[in-house]
């Protein structure tokens, strides 16, 4: 198919959302991190990378992509946690027809953590009567090989290992030189590391170095921190936060030990919850 004008890109941030659960040591209350929404348009259809958790950031999401005036015609998911597909089906209905593609392993992993098309108590626990009503029908299906188009412009699924967890993806725009990372990159947001045991640093660095070689002129990360600019640098900025983390990791400290320490190290970053998160999945008291 010959393309159809050019391609854009636009991104919508779901702010912090408060958390049900007990406060962390430095009083705050939990809230899950910022969640980046990125709408890859043409003249005339759009894919949409990452649906939010709740059904009123799904509804804000969908005023935001019918804005555009564009057909969705497609949704793609990065990877299998929750908070990048849960509100999949009420995007399909508010917009029928609309396509949702995501790798085999994304729908293989979709599959397993929601049997009976129910996510895991963990989510209802932490958003309690916010999530979409369940059973959760399985939309996804597997993306073709080569990717797909929007307007005639290619779209192609990198697979990038792991990352904050295993079988993670990005789409890559090449037209326009755009990386949408999903949790491969974050953008000055504290980094989910709880999966990193076993080789997940390295592995982590392994999909850096697959977004590095794309050469993007922009990145949007999963997780993204709505005053920076989707920046490259945001790559470097990944790998550092991920070397920190070994680092204070390394000799074993308490959960408040690492808490403290990492918020001392990036005082500025958003959403500290995740760093208690890691600390409790890492960490033994």
């Amino acid at each position: 198919m010959a393309a159809n004008g050019t391609l854009e890109y636009d991104v919508k941030v779901s702010a912090l959302l408060p958390a049900a659960g007990q406060p962390m040591p430095n009083g705050e209350r939990p809230r899950w991190s910022p969640l980046s929404h990125t709408l890859i348009h043409g003249p005339t259809e759009a894919a949409l990378v990452d649906p939010p958790i709740t059904v009123a950031q799904t509804a804000a999401v969908g005023d935001w992509v019918a804005a555009h005036g564009r057909r969705l015609a497609y949704i793609y998911i990065t990877h299998w946690h929750a908070d990048h597909w849960l509100g999949t089906s009420e995007l399909v209905a508010r917009f029928p027809g609309t396509v949702v593609y995501a790798s085999p392993a994304t729908v293989r992993r979709i599959t397993e953590s929601t049997p009976g098309g129910v996510p895991a108590g963990l989510w209802e626990t932490l958003f309690p009567g916010q999530l979409p009503a369940t059973p959760i029908p399985l939309l996804a299906q597997p993306v073709p090989d080569g990717g797909f188009t929007v307007d005639g412009h290619p779209l192609v699924p990198v697979e990038a290992g792991h990352s904050d967890t295993d079988d993670t993806t990005v789409l890559h725009a090449p037209s326009i030189g755009l990386v949408a990372a999903g949790d491969v990159v974050y953008n000055n947001v504290h980094q989910y590391l709880a999966e990193t045991p076993n080789g997940g640093f390295d592995g982590w660095h392994r999909a850096l170095d697959i977004v590095e070689s794309l050469r993007p002129a922009a990145v949007v990360a999963g997780h993204k921190d709505a005053a920076r600019p989707d920046a490259p640098a945001t790559i470097a900025e990944t790998r550092r936060y991920l070397d920190d983390g070994a680092r204070l990791l390394a000799p074993g400290p308490t959960r408040p030990e690492f808490f403290a320490a990492t918020l001392a190290a990036y005082p500025d970053r958003v959403n500290p919850f995740t760093v208690w998160l890691n600390a409790t999945r890492l960490l033994s008291a």
